[in-house]
């Protein structure tokens, strides 16, 4: 299974939620209690990936600066985002997300951004394929 599947698969699909880096951290957490999210893609036109923001980063900054919510997003952002393209591999995006230790992974294709997907998301379908094999092997040994 691919990360393409994943998106396919999730109730929200390809949907991106993103931000404007020139919006204000309060923006950012409405939004992100809106879409019921943890993290929103930044992007001044919607297709290109200039950062991303969680709910980690704003907790982060309020623990060194109590004014973070008068901050735009740009000042609290992480710039250098990891990405993953539609066709990477479940295992391979699972090993990356554990060892980088974040938890939202932007997806970029040919045309841009294509999607977001979560280590839930991608726990999720990793339960659904291990149950399908085990569902294959228990009727391949209870036809005998």
């Amino acid at each position: 299974m691919n990360i393409a599947a994943v998106l396919d698969a999730k109730d929200r699909g390809r949907e991106v939620v993103s931000i404007s880096p020139d919006a204000g951290v309060r923006d950012l957490l409405g939004l992100l209690a809106e879409h019921n999210v943890g993290a929103v893609v930044v992007s001044r036109d919607g297709r290109t990936l200039d950062g991303i923001v969680s709910e980690r980063d704003v907790v982060r900054h309020l623990h060194h600066d109590g004014t973070v919510v008068n901050n735009t997003v740009g000042a609290i952002m992480t710039e250098v985002v990891e990405t993953c393209r539609p066709e990477a591999g479940l295992d391979e995006v699972m090993e990356t997300m554990t060892r980088r230790r974040f938890r939202h992974l932007p997806v970029v294709g040919d045309d841009g951004l294509v999607g977001v997907v979560s280590i839930g998301d991608v726990v999720k379908h990793k339960i659904g394929q291990l149950q399908f094999e085990r569902d294959q092997l228990d009727s391949y040994v209870h036809q005998a």
